[in-house]
């Protein structure tokens, strides 16, 4: 109960009413060691997956042995919520646990079972399809820009937007956010180091301070 109440599909609503509704649930839980495969691209896909504890991230490998990072999640959020309920039930990408998890599977009818019993679950899971869909027009805006320094900034406006601070801490390393960038790790090191001799930011790891944020805006024009 711990885990679920802390659940984006569960928000707003009391263990005692997670619990009701679990009640009944024909789930399933397993769990994964760091870069273990949770699902292979073209795997059937007929359940919503809820992550319990740990990471998980959505890879998608290419015949080239490149492998792009598509998605991050870590515990409380969910994945394949839009799977279950399209005609192609199977995984476009693969999944990998990045750290020891554990994930609870609701097949689609026990889904639908719930949603339809409390109308605060399905809010929240109209939510979940609402937030992917500006995910991944985010990401397309990042990867059709043209230069190192544009896919930079928009990743930090976005952030910054997210996060309400000109102090931001970025929920992942410095590696992957050159795979969500889909650019070397070198050339973000670079390009960040140019950023900070230009007075645009300051950055300590994964922290990273806006110091002016009309340039910074300006980058994208």
């Amino acid at each position: 109960m711990d885990a679920l109440s802390k659940c984006i599909l569960f928000d707003s609503l009391m263990e005692e009413e997670i619990s009701e509704l679990m009640e009944g649930v024909n789930y399933s839980i397993k769990c994964y060691s760091d870069k273990d495969i949770v699902a292979i691209e073209g795997e059937p896909c007929d359940s919503l997956s809820i992550i319990l504890s740990g990471d998980i991230e959505i890879h998608k490998p290419f015949s080239s042995g490149k492998v792009v990072t598509i998605s991050h999640f870590t515990a409380g959020n969910v994945f394949a919520e839009s799977l279950v309920f399209s005609d192609v039930k199977t995984y476009p990408a693969t999944v990998v646990s990045t750290s020891d998890s554990c994930v609870m599977n609701i097949p689609r009818v026990e889904l639908v079972q719930m949603l339809s019993r409390h109308p605060r679950v399905l809010e929240n899971f109209a939510g979940v399809l609402s937030r992917r869909i500006h995910m991944l027009n985010d990401r397309i805006t990042s990867l059709s820009l043209d230069s190192t320094r544009k896919k930079i900034v928009n990743i930090l406006l976005l952030e910054y937007g997210r996060q309400k601070s000109q102090y931001l801490l970025l929920p992942y390393s410095r590696k992957k956010m050159a795979e969500l960038l889909n650019i070397p790790r070198p050339s973000l090191s670079r390009e960040l180091i140019r950023m900070k001799d230009d007075g645009l930011i300051d950055f300590y790891k994964n922290r990273i301070k806006i110091l002016d944020l009309k340039s910074l805006e300006g980058e994208l024009k």
